[in-house]
């Protein structure tokens, strides 16, 4: 009967030895999980935020050559009003003269 109850008590502690042996491996395994899990949200952030400080780039690339065609097309629109002038204001004064005396 004592050989029986030794064995049946080597038994347990061989059995809470895997036991404590599995949980150990579980934590493990659970930091080695948690140590991945955060480097690739890491590396995931810094690729989006790549990403995003490349398209951001593009949009300011694109407004600044908007701006700059905006502001040259309004130069160009500014001295074709002012040869306009330049070659016919008399004729404009003239005409609106005539106007005003008329009525």
């Amino acid at each position: 009967m004592d050989t029986v109850l030794n064995k049946l008590s080597e038994i347990d502690k061989a059995a809470s030895s895997i036991m404590e042996e599995a949980g150990a491996r579980k934590k493990a395994f659970a930091k080695e999980i948690e140590a991945k899990t955060a480097a690739f949200d890491a590396d995931l952030e810094k690729e989006t935020a790549g990403k995003i400080a490349e398209i951001q780039k593009r949009m300011e690339e694109d407004m600044e050559k908007s701006l700059k065609k905006k502001v040259l097309d309004s130069e160009a629109f500014l001295r074709k009003l002012e040869e306009d002038y330049e070659k016919s204001h008399e004729a404009y004064t003239e005409a609106l003269f005539c106007r005003m005396v008329k009525e």
